[in-house]
């Protein structure tokens, strides 16, 4: 396991399969794997079996969490790999306070949205 992997493995508390995410979203696997390469939620390959699995948190009951995709593009236009990405939003942030990931939980995408974007300075 490379530092990142395990820096991650420590940042993200749990984590989801996609046929699991299917089933509580109530669609197809297909679907959940036409966001992955739409680039609309990340994942990595975990576990015994290396199966893709999205950190838990950025799943809401209907779809991804409000604000999610939106970040998840202004970081990848700051040309963030999926891994610093991971790290960006469970990594917490006194001036938020907590993490990018939480306060998108909280409806306070803006504020995450603008720390996102001041990336690209």
């Amino acid at each position: 396991m490379s530092e990142i992997e395990a820096k991650i493995e420590a940042l993200v508390p749990a984590w989801l399969h996609l046929p699991d995410i299917a089933e509580q979203w109530g669609v197809s696997i297909l679907e959940v794997r036409d966001m992955v390469r739409a680039k609309q939620l990340i994942t990595v390959r975990r576990g015994p079996n290396n199966t893709l699995q999205v950190p838990a948190a950025f799943i809401d009951e209907t779809g991804p969490v409000k604000h999610l995709v939106g970040t998840l593009t202004v970081l990848r236009d700051c040309h963030f790999t999926d891994q610093e990405i991971l790290e960006w939003m469970f990594t917490e942030d006194p001036t938020l306070p907590g993490s990018p990931i939480q306060a998108l939980r909280e409806n306070r995408g803006t504020e995450v949205k603008r720390r996102a974007q001041a990336e690209l300075i």
